[in-house]
């Protein structure tokens, strides 16, 4: 199941008391303070971790608390200091105060790891307070407190390419071509009920990370559809791939479709709108070839592309188009200096 979302309540360990003890021994009746320090609390860290890619596990549990640190004892005995909590999540994920809306952190790399609650440090024992004019002090320091947030995490997708368009435009079709990713195909809307991800790699030395973005249609910035849920997963992409469908079983018009997706882009982001994008025609092995040339040119023109220029039409189907397709990306992504820059 694909969770991107979720709230959680995280708090931190108290430290530990602090100890007054004294020391007693038969032959030394005046052996001096020795209360030992408390043990420091748990932290709670967030750490990217790039073996998952839902939030899952923390839907089905609220609660995470790190454990308190042991108390001082006699004898200069230092209690036990707790573990810290670490909560891992995939990279990508964002943390978020959840009652103050403050962004917290962005884990936007595998391994980074973020403290969202720090534990309370431990009191001093009266060993720590001796001095040459309090030999025998009787005070020792509370363990410090814990921190308690609640935190809600929201994944976005750290993909080099977005795929965008209306269902069945051929957008999973088109991930099975280029990457091992099986997303279910079929000739019914909404068949991708979840974004998913696919490596295309091009050679030994490159590769591109393809998000398939379900849902889009009219309306879907304001939460119709799928698409409100999940075009954050867009928004750190370095590239947009439009993919409009040659022959569409509904009888829309390819260009009509097009205006209808940069629509809700728009409304939904200025900056996803402003991405680069490569207009693509996918099915294109339906169209007899004797009458491409003439749609394609139709199609530039009512999309807005300079004069002369084209869409690129490729078929998922049969991969016609399919490598120029992943060479123009990667000339394109290229040119963006950080990838995985925060949204």
């Amino acid at each position: 199941m694909f969770i991107d979302e979720a709230v959680i309540e995280v708090r931190s360990g108290r430290g530990g008391d602090g100890c007054v003890s004294f020391r007693r021994e038969k032959y030394i009746p005046k052996g001096g303070p020795d209360g030992g320090n408390g043990g420091d609390g748990g932290s709670v860290i967030v750490v990217g971790d790039p073996n998952i890619n839902t939030l899952l596990d923390y839907r089905s549990r609220f609660h995470w608390h790190a454990a308190g640190g042991r108390p001082g004892a006699g004898r200069d005995c230092s209690g036990e200091a707790a573990a810290d909590l670490f909560l891992a999540v995939p990279p990508g994920t964002l943390l978020f105060n959840d009652e103050t809306n403050e962004l917290i952190a962005d884990v936007d790399a595998p391994g980074k790891r973020v403290v969202v609650a720090r534990g309370g440090r431990g009191g001093f024992g009266n060993v720590h307070f001796k001095s040459s004019t309090n030999q025998a002090p009787r005070e020792a320091e509370p363990g410090g407190p814990s921190e308690t947030i609640r935190l809600r995490l929201e994944l976005k997708l750290m993909a080099d390419v977005g795929l965008l368009g209306m269902p069945n435009a051929g957008k999973s079709t088109l991930l099975r071509a280029i990457s091992k990713a099986r997303p279910m195909v079929a000739d019914f809307p909404f068949t991708t009920l979840k974004p998913q991800l696919g490596i295309a790699e091009l050679d030994a030395e490159r590769r591109l990370v393809f998000a398939d973005i379900p849902g889009l249609i009219k309306g879907a910035a304001e939460g119709v559809g799928l698409g409100h849920d999940f075009l954050r997963h867009v928004e750190r992409t370095a590239l947009l791939i439009h993919l409009l469908d040659a022959a569409p079983l509904d009888g829309s018009d390819p260009a009509d479709n097009y205006h209808v997706i940069r629509r809700e882009l728009a409304n939904y982001s200025t900056d996803l709108a402003e991405k680069d994008e490569i207009i693509v025609v996918n099915k294109i092995d339906l169209i007899d070839p004797a009458e491409r040339g003439a749609l394609l040119d139709r199609l530039g023109g009512r999309l807005g592309l300079p004069r002369g220029e084209r869409p690129l039409a490729i078929s998922g189907a049969t991969r016609e188009g399919v490598r120029d397709l992943l060479e123009r990306c990667w000339a394109m992504s290229s040119r963006v200096p950080e990838r995985w820059t925060p949204a």
